[in-house]
């Protein structure tokens, strides 16, 4: 029985193309570096002194430029191709959060996280379409989901690591180490992989064609998108106002708060391949699954009003890890399954475009709420904002049937 589950286990790692696990490798390498992300906050607060209404305003232009990158990302990749892109923005990037660690002041901070993002966050959908042109079609979710495995298993490395590091040499040494994995990830990838024109990216499910020519008059693309955004706004509580109340609520170091992200990066690791795998074999309903997910998240915040217990942290995690697996995987592949042939771009700019103004309003929101009400209400708020984002996979998923 054991041998079988091992071997289920690594026959969902094959089939992928050369190109597909080198662009796994240099997110691992990436992602493993991106050790400032999980504890900016907390940098942000106890570093350089900075009130909790500042934090969330510097978290809103890390926001806003993650936005602003993802579109023009996305056009870019339409206009010259991703793989230009790709460069240009992760070796630049790299070279600016090197210099981010000399910037101290409320406003200059504003300024160079906006930069630092614009510059950085167009890699991402330029990403997303490089997955969907070097994986061949049947495997693309799959694909979707090795890079985001790679993503998880260098955070389960790297907040870990990263907590040492601050332990040791204090902050300073994240942002060194975060530039240095940007600039030795993309010179990885561009002396190993060749550019390729983008294929024609056929729908992923039956169930799911495209009805329209433009991304703007996409309704039933747009309501996902909201319902998107939504996910991703109680997610990103994740990396802003939960380590702050592991801090603070149950005096939690930040090793501690480290290994705690880290168990969400080994669950990924050991279940996801696997567990997409199965669905993708027995054809479950993408939308459906992507309801669960988000379902699944919004429960890790109602879990949370348990506060006498440290436990609860755990609990916390495990839900928002199911939940994560679940959600994010078919969301990226739906999204990618609306796109007409040459829109590709635009489509993935736009999907992850609704998680950089959920980084806007997330950290902001979140703070906001924490300082005029406590953790509590936030947490409750969190949690029926999940709700609402169900609701608009459950109308979606009836729109597109009643289309059909």
């Amino acid at each position: 029985m054991l041998q079988q589950a091992f071997s289920r286990y690594i026959n969902s790692f094959r089939g992928f193309s050369r190109e597909i696990w080198i662009l796994t490798l240099i997110t691992f390498i990436n992602r493993t570096g991106t050790m400032v992300l999980p504890f900016l906050s907390k940098y942000l607060k106890e570093d350089l002194h900075f009130s909790y209404n500042d934090i969330g305003t510097v978290m809103m232009f890390f926001g806003v430029g993650s936005m602003c990158g993802s579109w023009i990302g996305g056009k870019l990749s339409d206009k010259i191709g991703f793989y230009k892109v790709m460069i240009f923005s992760l070796f630049t990037s790299g070279i600016l959060i090197f210099c981010i660690q000399f910037i101290t002041t409320f406003i200059g901070l504003c300024i160079g996280m906006f930069v630092v993002m614009l510059i950085a966050d167009m890699f991402r959908p330029a990403m997303y379409v490089s997955l969907g042109t070097y994986a061949k079609p049947e495997n693309r979710t799959r694909a979707f989901t090795l890079v985001r495995l790679a993503v998880n298993l260098g955070f389960a490395a790297g907040p870990a690591l990263g907590g040492l590091i601050i332990m040791g040499v204090g902050y300073k040494g994240l942002f060194w180490i975060d530039g240095l994995s940007c600039v030795t990830a993309i010179l990885i990838f561009a002396f190993s992989v060749k550019e390729k024109k983008k294929l024609e990216v056929k729908s992923l499910n039956n169930n799911e064609e495209i009805v329209v020519k433009s991304v703007f008059k996409d309704i039933p693309f747009w309501i996902f998108l909201l319902g998107s955004y939504l996910t991703a706004m109680i997610f990103f509580q994740l990396f802003t106002t939960l380590p702050l109340y592991q801090s603070e609520w149950f005096d939690y170091n930040e090793f501690q708060i480290g290994l705690l992200m880290s168990m969400n990066g080994l669950i990924i690791f050991f279940l996801e391949m696997p567990m997409i795998n199965y669905f993708e074999r027995k054809g479950f309903n993408k939308l459906r699954i992507v309801f669960w997910g988000t379902f699944l998240i919004s429960l890790s915040y109602f879990v949370l009003l348990i506060n006498m217990w440290a436990g609860i942290l755990v609990v916390g995690m495990i839900l928002i890890t199911f939940g994560e697996m679940l959600n994010f995987s078919f969301s990226n592949t739906f999204a990618m399954s609306r796109a007409p042939k040459g829109h590709e771009g635009r489509y993935m700019a736009l999907y992850t475009m609704s998680f950089s103004l959920a980084h806007i309003t997330s950290a902001k929101l979140g703070l906001k709420i924490i300082q005029s009400y406590g953790y509590q209400t936030n947490w409750l708020v969190m949690g029926i904002m999940g709700l609402v984002a169900c609701f608009s996979f459950i109308y979606l998923q009836r729109m597109i049937f009643r289309v059909k």
